[in-house]
């Protein structure tokens, strides 16, 4: 049993050398396990490496260089110099340093980079410390303004927008000097807005030049300007002005998030592509943000707790939010006493309302004169014409508006002559040859007028859309036609909101002292209170002091 067993002990592997070579393969496989955990962290150390290097690079990308014959590189890549002509680079030597002044030509104000250059002509190297930059900014730069950028990106953002940059070599950083000279024209009485009594000055395109004409008559240290940028290609300068102690800070919250939210390569046509953008929904034609022309008009708004938004290159300012009613007022109004400022109110609210209800109704007592009051017998042709009258009435509005869109187009000096060849073609030839009748023609005329007549450019607009609409379905529907759409038309105003203020206020919701404001010009001393609509944190306009 021994020999069997010892022969089989020659056959089988003895059992300590079997854990010899098992504990072997555990060491080996434990030391493989360690060496693979140690190649991964090193690998991970690389990978992070090259991502440090990575950001390190892009970090680098958004800094200025140091370098200045990189930075004249980079401005060939990026910005087009040497390949566009109003890209300018002055290079000079000031006191043994290297420098390269980068502006815009058109954008600066020569005179004044000149006195800059002037003035660091004269430094010698014993001049300047071991930080360059702050030796030209504090000591050597007359300018008023003057600011330094480390970034590359901010520091386009300001060429473009008219500053001029100075690169010294051997410094990250570059001096902003503040030598903007905008192309601008000078203030004039606003083309739409004219009142007989009341200045004559009105916004234009520079936006500096605007908020200095209301800062000009609200010297209130409350006023606020904050500035912000809009459009990744044009980089448009948008102002929101407010008074800090009167306006509601949600609605001026609600303003700046829609405004940060907006997402466009740019505004080239300004303000209308911003409240586009921002205020205004789907196909509503009303205007839901208030255009002035008229910096004391804008200034009132503001003492009143709206919020104005100014856009450079427009002559034009925002304020909001708006209701239907604020979009009937003028200025004129307040110029007069406040018996005729009311007289005129009145006036103008009488020409609104006739422009969008005055050709409905006389088409449907033309066609339905069973519904005709008796003291109104003497309305309504004695012949209808060739053509239908409803035709007529489209047929007049579109030519109304191709004379409104000729005249815009038409030289000062043929205005005159174009206005008289319209009224004789469509005021005689067009009545004697039966395609007009006489009323349609004075009645379209009077609406003309109403429509002129609103203060509000794109509510006049907007109410003639309107008239159509109601001309349109009184001729198929009738008198349930006229009630039907007028109504649908009121209740869409009602439910439309201008930055969650409703527009139809103070109808709706009834507000009797806001209607009370509305019909009748107040003197000065008994309007003594701001609007309930703006929740303002100060109503009294007049508050009793210490």
């Amino acid at each position: 049993m021994r020999e069997e067993d010892v022969e089989q002990d020659g056959q089988k592997e003895h059992p300590f050398d079997a854990s010899q070579k098992m504990a072997a393969d555990w060491s080996s496989e434990k030391l493989t396990k360690a060496q693979q955990l140690e190649e991964t962290g090193v690998a991970r150390e690389a990978d992070g490496e090259r991502q440090g290097e990575q950001s390190l690079d892009e970090g680098q990308g958004k800094r200025i260089p140091e370098a200045l014959d990189e930075v004249l590189t980079r401005l060939e890549n990026e910005l087009g110099y040497k390949l566009s002509f109003d890209v300018v680079v002055r290079e000079m030597t000031f006191g043994e340093k290297r420098t390269a002044l980068l502006c815009l030509n058109g954008l600066t104000k020569d005179t004044l980079l000149t006195e800059v250059l002037k003035r660091l002509t004269y430094l010698q190297a014993d001049d300047l410390s071991h930080n360059a930059i702050h030796s030209f900014l504090d000591h050597y730069v007359p300018a008023a303004q003057v600011s330094t950028k480390d970034d590359w990106n901010d520091m386009l953002s300001s060429v473009l927008a008219g500053a001029t940059a100075m690169f010294i070599d051997g410094e990250s950083q570059a001096v902003i000097i503040d030598a903007k000279a905008f192309p601008a024209r000078g203030p004039e009485e606003p083309s739409l807005e004219k009142v007989v009594r009341g200045s004559r000055d009105g916004f234009v395109e520079t936006m500096l030049v605007n908020v200095s004409l209301v800062r000009r008559r609200l010297r209130d240290p409350q006023l606020r300007y904050e500035i912000m940028q809009i459009g990744e290609r044009t980089k448009t300068d948008v102002c929101i002005a407010y008074v800090e102690d009167l306006v509601d800070q949600k609605l001026l919250k609600s303003i700046k998030d829609k405004f940060s939210m907006v997402k466009l390569d740019g505004l080239p046509l300004a303000d209308k592509q911003l409240e586009e953008a921002t205020v205004k929904r789907g196909w509503n034609p009303f205007p839901l943000v208030r255009y002035s022309e008229r910096p004391d008009t804008v200034a009132s708004h503001l003492l009143e707790g709206y919020v104005a938004v100014f856009v450079d290159t427009s002559p034009s300012v925002m304020t909001l939010p708006t209701t239907y009613a604020d979009l009937m007022q003028h200025a004129e109004e307040n110029r007069q006493t406040p018996f005729m400022g009311t007289y005129l109110r009145w006036v103008r609210f009488f020409g609104i309302f006739a422009s969008l209800f005055l050709l409905p109704l006389w088409l449907l007592f033309v066609m339905h004169p069973e519904m005709k009051p008796a003291a109104l017998a003497f309305v309504g042709p004695s012949k209808t014409g060739e053509l239908p009258l409803v035709v007529q009435f489209l047929l007049a509005e579109i030519g109304i508006d191709l004379l409104r869109m000729a005249s815009v187009h038409t030289p000062t000096s043929l205005a005159t002559a174009m206005s008289l060849v319209a009224a004789i073609l469509i005021g005689d030839i067009a009545v004697q040859t039966g395609i007009f009748v006489n009323e349609v023609i004075l009645y379209m005329a009077v609406s003309a007028i109403g429509m002129f007549a609103t203060p509000s450019y794109e509510l006049g607009l907007a109410n003639r859309i309107v008239r159509l609409v109601l001309i349109i379905t009184v001729a198929a529907f009738g008198a349930p036609g006229f009630i039907i759409a007028t109504t649908a038309i009121l209740l869409m105003l009602v439910c439309v909101r201008s930055f969650n203020r409703p527009y139809l206020w103070p109808f709706i919701p009834f507000d009797l002292s806001g209607i009370w404001a509305i019909i009748i010009r107040q003197p000065v001393l008994y309007n003594r209170f701001r609007p309930n609509l703006l929740k303002v944190k100060q109503r009294d306009k007049m508050p009793t002091t210490d």
